[in-house]
């Protein structure tokens, strides 16, 4: 029997998934210990800090699994707790200086990936495809500002 071919939304996560995969791969072997949950708690928090409930809500967990993944982000020293500006009853998660070296490694990576994926499909075509990402976007990412 043929094989059918995936649907569009699993081709996307395919590729993400391998981009994800070898992001991880990095950051872990220049030896920080990150898990792939923590890691997606962390891709997630904004340039300025991010509430709790927003990274609960934008990673899809309960509220108590985030708050557990920012706790073992924060002791590893990834994350930090802050005082939210806007409201002195809250508190943000913002990224730490070691969260952001890891960043950076990370930062390179997707930047060779997506190398790779110019090379293969052509400048062209990449550039099609991150302009109909981008506005598919627009009606599937309730977080796009």
């Amino acid at each position: 029997m043929p094989q059918e071919t995936p649907n569009v939304g699993v081709l996307m996560f395919v590729a993400y998934r391998e981009m994800e995969r070898r992001v991880l791969d990095a950051v872990v072997a220049a030896g920080y210990d990150v898990t792939l949950a923590q890691a997606r708690i962390f891709q997630r928090i904004g340039p300025d800090g991010t509430r709790l409930v927003e990274l609960a809500d934008q990673a899809q967990v309960t509220k108590q699994t985030a708050g557990f993944l920012v706790d073992q982000l924060e002791r590893a020293g990834f994350v930090e707790r802050v005082a939210d500006p806007t409201d002195g009853r809250a508190r943000l998660v913002r990224i730490a200086e070691r969260g952001r070296r890891a960043g950076e490694i990370a930062a390179g990576v997707v930047a060779e990936v997506e190398a790779e994926w110019v090379a293969h499909l052509g400048k062209r075509r990449m550039g099609q495809l991150r302009d109909t990402l981008t506005k598919l976007r627009e009606i599937t990412d309730p977080y796009a500002r």
